[in-house]
């Protein structure tokens, strides 16, 4: 292709790539940032540049046609390129700024990020973060996040993750819990106690169950749904409950329960997740 004489428009290959992968003019338009009629714009002049028609509606959606399909792969790849291309002279500048957002799960968002975004604002103070704090999983593709801090590996190829280290988990309690319960030393001693229950109760007993203990829901009195409630309860000597062990270990209030016990945190290591391109989600496998 001669470039100095060639007209084509890279803005129009994306709004034809973003609706593809979103499915509709509104939702690209949502997901660029712009108009939904300077989209639909953009896409007929691709069509008209190119002389073939790339979508037919079904519905309330839009299909790709044979012509759109064959081209659409093609545009992912330059795609891939401008997004190599970006990160290259990001890499080149002094100054890194923009907006990023970050999702992580409650307990990793307060008690993990801190430090690490004060080291981020320190070093480049010209980005912005907005944090999402959550368990529930937030789709990338829809944008809801540029990042995922997670336990698992994600099971969408079009996402990149990276592992950063082993997250094992472990039982805490406060000392004078412990103490009204007899100080228990095997998991057999711990057959009356009562446990903070969180997410699958069910799952989680019969995990324990497996590694030697003989819990039944009578063991759960108190169940919740938020991770930072949970370690309030357990801090409170409500209970026993569970928490990674950088956390645990930290706290002055609890101590370990059967000090050798542990076990994985879901999937047993922590992974930073992005997407390498737009139509990215946020799938890990658990």
């Amino acid at each position: 292709m001669d470039w100095r004489t060639g007209g084509f428009d890279w803005n129009r290959a994306r709004a034809f790539l973003v609706t593809a992968e979103e499915g509709s003019f509104s939702g690209a338009a949502r997901a660029l940032g712009m108009s939904q009629p300077t989209l639909g714009r953009q896409v007929d002049a691709l069509e008209e540049e190119l002389g073939v028609v790339l979508f037919e509606r079904v519905g309330r959606g839009l299909a790709l046609t044979a012509a759109g399909v064959e081209l659409l792969e093609h545009v992912r790849t330059m795609g891939e390129a401008a997004s190599h291309v970006a990160l290259s002279a990001s890499g080149q500048s002094q100054t890194l700024e923009g907006s990023i957002t970050i999702t992580a799960s409650e307990v990793n968002t307060a008690f993990l990020l801190p430090p690490i975004l004060e080291r981020l604002r320190r070093e480049h103070p010209a980005i912005e973060v907005t944090l999402v704090a959550t368990n529930e999983v937030r789709d990338l593709r829809k944008r809801e996040a540029d990042i995922a801090l997670r336990s698992g590996r994600p099971s969408d190829p079009k996402l990149v993750a990276t592992r950063l280290r082993d997250t094992p988990a472990r039982l805490y309690a406060t000392p004078s819990y412990l103490h009204r319960i007899g100080n228990p030393r095997t998991a057999r001693d711990l057959a009356n106690a009562e446990f903070i229950g969180f997410g699958d109760t069910v799952r989680f007993m019969a995990g324990l169950n497996a590694m030697g203990f003989d819990l039944t829901p009578k063991n759960f009195p108190i169940r919740i749904a938020n991770h930072m409630v949970l370690w309030e309860l357990v801090k409170s000597g409500l209970g026993i409950g569970a928490i990674i062990e950088e956390v645990g270990d930290a706290e002055p209030l609890v101590e370990r329960v059967l000090p050798s016990l542990s076990f994985p945190c879901r999937h047993g290591s922590l992974r930073i997740v992005s997407s390498t391109r737009a139509g990215a989600s946020e799938r890990p496998s658990t």
